[in-house]
């Protein structure tokens, strides 16, 4: 009964922090401020009351429209909200409370913001990325299993890896991908790293043969790897550690 309640809680904290990483997928790519102006209809300036501004419901009583002018909202704003609230969900069933779960919750927050923004704008922004390696580095003094020099080598391991990429392939990535692994590094260590570039390679390259199959994108046309280095980093965090030793053989120590 108490775990059910927590993870009740923490999903509906899961949709409340992604109402805010909306503003943050909304603004960031414009270089605005995530405080002022408050919450508005970009269409009619309609400041939103308390009411429009409860995560999931609000969307839903509105119908994706805005409450004046019905304007259509963006119903990735919903989606943020419910896949949040999911994430913070599975979490807290995978985590026990602690410094871990906390810690995961912030890295996938930061990775949530970053895929999202990657695929609606083709950015990987600095500042999120710059910022996420100092955060990484910094919280990796609190995962034993991490650890600052495993964030380090990890940190440059995973960027190295990509900007080699990068160099061979003569495009398809670009330097946002490369400090974005860099980030990826600092938060997993080494060599978990690698697991999580390794998944977010052969998830890429699965995604792109399947739209070209299909005839959704050209050869020529790009297909943001953010959400994939998002998706491989994310998994390495939840499951990296157990992927290793079940490779290993139980081999693997930290």
């Amino acid at each position: 009964m108490e775990t059910a309640l927590l993870i009740t809680v923490y999903a509906l904290l899961g949709a409340t922090v992604g109402s805010f990483l909306n503003v943050c997928i909304d603004r960031l790519p414009s270089g605005q401020s995530l405080i002022k102006p408050p919450s508005h209809c970009p269409s009619c300036g309609y400041r939103l009351k308390p009411r429009d501004l409860i995560p999931i419901v609000s969307y839903l009583r509105l119908h994706g429209k805005c409450r004046i002018c019905r304007a259509s909202i963006p119903r990735r704003i919903l989606l943020v909200e419910c896949f949040s609230a999911a994430l913070f969900t599975f979490l807290m069933w995978r985590f026990d409370p602690g410094s871990h779960l906390a810690i995961a919750t912030v890295y996938t927050c930061l990775l949530l913001v970053i895929a999202v923004i990657d695929v609606e704008h083709s950015l990987i922004l600095n500042r999120l990325t710059y910022p996420g390696i100092a955060l990484a580095l910094l919280l990796s003094t609190f995962l034993p299993d991490v650890g600052i020099l495993r964030s380090l080598l990890g940190s440059v391991v995973g960027m190295a890896l990509i900007v080699l990429i990068i160099l061979c392939s003569r495009g398809g990535m670009g330097m946002g991908d490369a400090k974005m692994a860099a980030m990826l590094g600092a938060m997993l260590g080494f060599p978990v790293v690698l697991l999580g570039l390794l998944i977010a390679v052969v998830a890429g390259g699965l995604t792109a043969a399947i739209l070209l199959a299909l005839k959704l994108r050209g050869r020529r046309d790009r297909i943001p790897f953010g959400p994939f280095l998002a998706l491989g980093g994310w998994v390495a965090l939840v499951y990296g550690q157990e992927i290793l030793r079940w490779y290993l053989g139980g081999n693997w120590t930290t």
